[in-house]
């Protein structure tokens, strides 16, 4: 099953890549980074060094320059099929070439190939990317500098040949260091930033706080996503950013006419924030391929991935309205469901789904999320009850572009809310399942919970949404639009929007225009009016441009995909504004060429590939380093590597199989690593025992949670009080006292539990709080349980 194709480490082959630097300049809600990677070839004979390596997924990638010693060569962006050819040509002439592409089948892939450096020599390559910052839930924005690239599984039906190597290390002996640096410029006062990594202390640039530069502690090593949480004042104020056009662009160009970045984050009241549904089908979709065995993180005492997962299908499961509908799927290299259709939720098919949801373990191969997806598609709605899908996945598949494409296609009576799983998950497909499916993207990395983003999530779905979103613009005569980013369809609480917009022609009187941002929100319409210049002065740059033309790439991309007798000159298009705006797309890559005084290349040249960090098997340690057999072209130069000592471990999985499908041949040797059932945290032992109605039971299993003996419940019981009201009355005085700090985790469940309790009509609610008070210890206001 596994195809071994030779012993490698870090410490036996010389890795080329020794350092990253990384300088991060942010305006308001964009980021512009410059990383610049340092090769040195420590080898006796000249070497090709390949690194594959995550981007965000929606970034606009648009420089790449080489720099040799004093020579420093900027690289052109050309036909994809024909920088290949010219990379090939140049190593087989003796010449220096360097070759940057973005995967056919994900957009946050991408290779970079160092060719013919020579002994001794070092190359220092800079690449340029801008991307749009992600908006939290307490309104940080949030910047992500990938590391963990894991090993992505390829459908069996995929051609395999176009997938890019990965070669991963485990978090702790990635070879090389991180310096990173950010300049933060905003109209809003920066408040803080915050990190996951060590950070120098918060530096302001002027007496406003509109700017400040922060940087990582010094040494850091590149062994994990490294990531910025950036705190402004006034984040819901809308905004409208015009960057005027390049003069030494081509006419009529989308390079050479102004463009306009509006930024819309609706703030909703709490009269609409508390407002939730009843009715829904809710269907979840958990990963349960090999990878969702790794820990979560690289800490001590990490959960597996897969048993998280579990403990928050426990959570919704408890926190679902009576009355709505609800399926699981579980997925690897095949599907199941754990019903044959979407059910009511009640008390038998919540206890029927809970028992299936303790044995789930992550031993079903692959990734394959296509085919769970379509049968999911393929059933029938259910009327009055909309349906959200939740999909929890740690984000290592292939076939992106095509699971995007399906999720768009069926946008219109399907919601999507997607979560990344660990580190190394796909921003591409995260993002694009929630921005595809109107839904809500969540990242759970590092020593995050998942819990909470995801309770979270499920507020969003039983919220209402800000929909019939129109943008109206009113410009001088002569002036007309052209929008670039798709249409917005919906927006929900903590979500923003970032749109472009294309301004075409000359106005010769009033250089002021402005547009209307009008949406509904329950009975209410919203408008919110900006105004803008549209000859703004200075250098603007041209970083809104670039991100305007990415939004319009991936729209052609995804018409190109759905094929029609337009697809070919969608493909010329797509080409000829890559080309145009300076931004990688599929059909295009960024390629140098040093034409030195070199001979021609005789046998091949030795073949080194550049670890990044992943996340392994449980039970499998370092050293280690994972590939796929199957690179992209033009990789089909490498060379054999050299066995090692047999202490040393290396596997080299085939693309097709992947590292996840090799859990089935190691249950036997890891049978020790079973499933935890039991739980042992004290809040999901609680809400594991309340029924689907919100109400708990009188028993020992919650006097047990609650620290008490049953008689000891019985005997502060006021008289004449239902059993499983008192019980469930504790229950909230618990959470609410001694819980207050997972709130976001277990709202739901109170919630439930407060309307059970009203719906009894008991008159001694007073008696009962005060008598709970006194029981366990606390001093909870009536009022704070919702009563």
């Amino acid at each position: 099953m596994v195809n071994c194709c030779g012993l490698v480490t870090d410490k036996n082959v010389p890795v080329p890549l020794k350092s990253v630097e990384v300088e991060v300049k942010v305006q308001g809600h964009v980021a512009t980074v410059s990383s610049t990677l340092l090769y040195v070839n420590g080898e006796e004979r000249p070497l090709e060094a390949v690194f594959v390596f995550p981007l965000p997924g929606e970034c606009a990638l648009c420089h790449f320059s080489a720099k040799l010693g004093d020579t420093e060569l900027v690289a052109k962006l050309q036909d994809k099929q024909t920088a290949r050819e010219k990379y090939d040509d140049a190593l087989s002439s003796g010449h220096q070439a360097f070759l940057l592409e973005e995967s056919d089948q994900s957009p946050d892939v991408f290779q970079l190939n160092v060719g013919s450096l020579p002994p001794g020599e070092s190359a220092a390559i800079t690449l340029v990317y801008i991307s749009e910052l992600a908006m939290q839930a307490d309104d940080a924005l949030r910047f992500c500098l990938p590391a963990v690239l894991n090993p992505r599984y390829t459908p069996q039906d995929m051609d395999s040949s176009k997938m890019a190597t990965v070669t991963s290390v485990p978090a702790g002996v990635v070879p090389y260091t991180l310096a990173l640096s950010a300049h933060l410029s905003s109209p809003q006062p920066v408040s803080k930033v915050e990190s996951n990594c060590p950070l120098e202390p918060l530096e302001y640039l002027n007496p406003d706080k509109t700017e400040a530069k922060v940087s990582l502690c010094s040494g850091h090593m590149f062994d994990r996503d490294v990531e910025l949480l950036l705190y402004y004042q006034d984040a819901h104020k809308p905004t409208a950013i015009v960057e005027a056009g390049q003069d030494s662009a081509e006419p009529a160009s989308l390079m050479r006419d102004p463009v306009v970045m509006l930024s819309c984050y609706p703030e909703f009241p709490a009269a609409v924030t508390s407002s939730l549904a009843s009715c829904g089908e809710f269907i979840f979709v958990v990963d349960r391929s090999g990878s969702m065995d790794c820990s979560m993180h690289s800490g001590k005492d990490a959960q597996m991935r897969i048993d998280s997962a579990k403990d928050t299908l426990l959570l919704l499961l408890k926190s679902l309205p009576m009355g709505c509908y609800f399926n699981i799927y579980g997925f690897g290299s095949h599907f199941e469901h754990f019903f044959p259709k979407s059910v009511e939720y009640n008390q038998k098919t919540m206890d029927d789904a809970l028992g299936k949801v303790k044995g789930m373990r992550a031993d079903m191969g692959g990734t394959e999320i296509l085919q769970p997806l379509k049968h999911i598609y393929s059933q029938p709605c259910i009327p009055n009850h909309p349906r959200q899908l939740f999909v929890f996945t740690d984000g290592e598949v292939g076939n992106t572009k095509h699971v995007l494409d399906l999720v768009k296609l069926n946008v219109n009576s399907h919601r999507c809310f997607s979560f990344g799983i660990g580190e190394g998950a796909s921003t591409a497909l995260i993002t694009g399942l929630a921005k595809e499916g109107s839904g809500h993207a969540q990242f759970i990395t590092g020593t995050d919970r998942m819990q909470p983003k995801v309770m979270q999530s499920l507020r969003y779905a039983l919220q209402p949404a800000v929909r019939d979103i129109s943008v109206e613009w009113n410009l001088p005569d002569g002036v007309s639009v052209t929008t670039l980013s798709p249409p917005l369809k919906v927006l929900f609480h903590g979500q923003r929007a970032l749109l472009y917009a294309q301004l075409k022609g000359e106005s010769t009187g009033n250089p002021e225009g402005s547009v209307t941002i009008q949406y509904s929100l329950l009975e209410e319409t919203v408008k919110n009016q900006l105004s803008f210049c549209l000859k703004p002065t200075g250098d603007t740059g041209v970083s809104v441009h670039r991100l305007g033309a990415r939004a319009l790439i991936r729209s052609l991309e995804m018409e190109e995909r759905a094929g029609g007798p337009e697809a070919k000159a969608v493909r010329e298009k797509l080409l000829q504004l890559s080309l145009q705006s300076g931004v990688s797309c599929t059909h295009t890559a960024f390629i140098a060429i040093h034409k030195a005084s070199g001979q021609t290349v005789q046998g091949p040249l030795l073949h080194r590939t550049v670890p990044t960090p992943g996340m392994f098997l449980r039970g499998i340690g370092p050293p280690m380093a994972m590939c796929c057999s199957a690179p992209m072209p033009p990789m089909a130069r490498m060379a054999c590597m050299p066995a090692v000592p047999s202490n040393s471990m290396a596997v080299c999985y085939d693309s097709c199989l992947d590292v996840e499908e090799c859990c089935d041949d190691l249950d036997d040797e890891f049978s020790s690593d079973v499933v935890q059932e039991s739980l042992t945290n004290p809040l999901l032992q609680l809400i594991s025992l309340q029924k689907a109605s919100g109400s708990w039971d009188m028993d020992s299993s919650v006097a047990n949670v609650l620290g008490k003996t049953d008689d000891q419940l019985a005997n502060m019981m006021p008289k004449g009080v239902d059993k499983a009201v008192w019980a469930t009355l504790l229950a909230l005085l618990w959470l609410y006292g001694f819980q207050l700090e997972a709130r976001d985790e277990w709202q739901f469940v109170a919630m439930k539990a407060a309307s059970w309790i009203q719906a009894q009509k008991v008159g001694c609610v007073p008696q009962c709080v005060q008598a709970g008070n006194a029981l366990l210890g606390c001093q909870v206001q009536q009022e704070t349980l919702g009563l």
